[in-house]
């Protein structure tokens, strides 16, 4: 089960049709739904329909679970293609939140809800607090801008590169300030990219 929580499509394409782990990822997502929702109404009694879904979205977004499974280092251990290691498919925050997810899904039918609970509880409530999760909505980018204007750092710059087919493209943005390059990362689409790389950097643009 745990091996098949595991298996990307890529890997099963390359090894003659291999089951792979999108069943589970569906289940997974399901499960995790439930639980946090389940979570969310019991303890914050007092919130509108509203504030509760914002929350639910920000802790079960691609980029919450991306974060989450980098956390376990998950990415090192999933079966993937030759094309998607050359293009660092472990690394994708798609690739990663859907294989958590999987992983959710592989555990509820192993050994039922509680299992499940224990990891959505050690690795996904714990996002309620994160305050980069949950202002995962922001504009970086904005935020980038007035932390290089505050200190002077000089002209920003994203440099976009992109692989994979046009049907599956993934795209790698960093960040450059001044001629000095911050973080770098990958997402589905150019502006993700970008945003996530502002993310990302912007801890150090701050710094005085």
């Amino acid at each position: 089960m745990l091996r098949l929580a595991l298996t990307h499509r890529s890997y099963a394409f390359e090894h003659d049709g291999l089951p792979t782990n999108e069943r589970l990822e569906f289940l997974g997502d399901a499960v995790l739904g439930v639980l946090v929702t389940d979570y969310l109404y019991k303890t914050f009694t007092d919130e509108a329909e509203n504030e509760l879904a914002k929350k639910r979205a920000s802790i079960v977004s691609t980029f919450a679970l991306a974060y989450v499974a980098r956390g376990i280092d998950l990415g090192s251990h999933i079966f993937l293609g030759e094309g998607e290691i050359r293009t660092h498919g472990g690394n994708k925050d798609s690739i990663l939140a859907d294989t958590f997810e999987a992983l959710i899904g592989a555990t509820y039918l192993h050994a039922g809800f509680d299992a499940a609970w224990t990891i959505v509880k050690q690795h996904v409530i714990p996002l309620l607090d994160n305050e980069h999760i949950m202002g995962a909505g922001k504009d970086w980018k904005t935020q980038v801008q007035i932390a290089v204007d505050k200190n002077g750092l000089g002209p920003i710059e994203y440099r976009i590169e992109g692989t994979g087919p046009d049907h599956d493209r993934t795209f790698s943005a960093t960040l450059v300030v001044g001629g000095k390059s911050y973080a770098t990362a990958q997402a589905k689409t150019k502006k993700d990219a970008e945003r996530l790389a502002a993310w990302h950097s912007l801890s150090d643009i701050e710094k005085p």
